[in-house]
């Protein structure tokens, strides 16, 4: 089938579901799902809607800030020539869908601005509807967009095929790297090609996550060697680099105060896992000396945990003990996970949690593999066989105003009740 029979196929597709009929041939799915968040955020099928452009202060300061700079050369060496060369561009976005790297064909970077795929542009999914970039943000995972599966009409001469990229550090979605062009220049190995360059950048991620442990590992380890009793020097975000007088363990969920803090400084931290700890700074991370020969790990009754899901964005989860409180920023996986809990305080089996999370009862491998990493920094709170939490912790949880702002990117079926459940 050429493009542009393809294409009418599509626009036929498109007009049928816009209007409420069933279309003689369903959409892909990634699409039909899409398409079905736009109708329900009201997203204009036949208005271009852009927003206002970052100037170029705002975006010079998101790209210092994003970690996706250190692997801007790995994404232009692999797409850039490529791109060039077939008529298509490449383009970077961050997690919010905002455009902040754009390179590639002359020609096609000139019709890229008449789209408003510019420098800058926010083409997240609840802006521009179904793309290349908003949508595999959404997905979390390597999406193509073809022709009139774009939900915006004006975006019907366009393709593109985008993979999201996470930080293999701490699992959060860092962006999206895109490649795009005009409809007739589509082919279907792109979709391959952009996914694989998005794994090499991850790995290579991982890779100076690996370096930067090791240089930690051996400033900490004539530290460690001094010191009598429970010790562990981390980096900045929790990542243990080397342990005395303690079991190891891989990561330790640090609070805000320790994560963000611009100037390192001496001082004392309550951690779930570890209780009080004494915290020096170190050359990228810190040192944790728990108090006493077996730490405050365990919570005192009357432990309040709030886990927050009012923005859609940056979920958090507090825990209060008595005076001390910890705070701890939650991935997209790891807050649908907790809501469920909190959803079932009677607890949810692996199976039951795979159903919620994946609508597939049998994905329980994944299911314990997100929970050993939330009990990381929430074991102490957490039972499990059923998963659940501790009936003597006090759980709130913060929910946005509107129903439909309830973790609006999730596509997890027990989320998705909850929404259609909310009053």
């Amino acid at each position: 089938m050429d493009r542009s029979h393809a294409a009418r196929l599509l626009q036929g597709v498109r007009t049928a579901t816009l209007s409420g009929q069933r279309p003689r041939m369903l959409p892909r799915p990634v699409i039909g799902e899409s398409w079905g968040r736009m109708l329900r955020s009201g997203v204009d099928p036949d208005r271009d809607v852009r927003s206002g452009l970052l100037n170029i202060e705002e975006i010079e300061e998101r790209r210092q800030a994003s970690p996706l700079l250190e692997i801007l050369p790995v994404l232009r060496e692999a797409l850039v020539g490529v791109a060039d060369a077939a008529h298509h561009i490449m383009v970077v976005s961050d997690a919010d869908g905002r455009i902040l790297w754009r390179e590639g064909n002359a020609a096609v970077l000139r019709k890229a601005d008449q789209l408003g795929f510019e420098l800058g542009a926010d083409w997240a999914e609840g802006t521009v509807g179904t793309n290349g970039v908003g949508t595999p943000l959404v997905a979390r995972r390597p999406v193509q967009v073809f022709s009139a599966e774009h939900f915006v009409a004006s975006q019907h001469t366009w393709t593109c095929t985008g993979a999201p990229i996470t930080d293999p550090r701490d699992g959060r979605l860092l962006g999206v790297v895109d490649v795009s062009g005009p409809l007739e220049t589509m082919h279907p190995a792109t979709l391959a090609l952009v996914g694989a360059v998005a794994q090499l950048a991850e790995a290579r991620l991982r890779e100076r996550h690996v370096s930067a442990l090791e240089r930690l590992r051996t400033v900490a380890a004539p530290v460690l060697a001094r010191i009598g009793g429970r010790a562990v020097a981390v980096d900045v975000r929790g990542w243990t680099a080397a342990v005395t007088g303690m079991p190891p363990v891989d990561r330790i969920a640090l609070p805000r105060s320790l994560a963000e803090q611009p100037e390192p400084a001496e001082g004392r931290a309550w951690l779930p896992t570890l209780g009080m700890c004494a915290v020096t700074p170190l050359p990228g991370g810190w040192l944790l000396r728990p108090d006493g020969p077996d730490g405050e790990a365990g919570p005192a009754g009357g432990t309040r945990v709030v886990l927050d899901v009012s923005r859609p964005r940056r979920w958090s989860v507090t825990v209060t003990d008595g005076a001390r409180s910890w705070s701890h920023e939650l991935s997209p996986r790891h807050a649908e996970l907790l809501y469920l809990l909190a959803l079932h305080r009677g607890g949810r089996s692996a199976s039951a949690l795979a159903q919620d999370m994946f609508g597939d009862p049998t994905r329980t491998v994944t299911v314990r593999a997100e929970m050993s990493r939330v009990r990381r920094y929430l074991g102490c709170l957490l039972g499990h066989r059923p998963y659940r939490f501790r009936e003597d912790a006090e759980v709130e949880v913060v929910l946005p105003q509107s129903p439909s702002d309830l973790l609006p990117n999730s596509v997890a079926p027990g989320v998705l009740g909850a929404r259609s459940a909310q009053p």
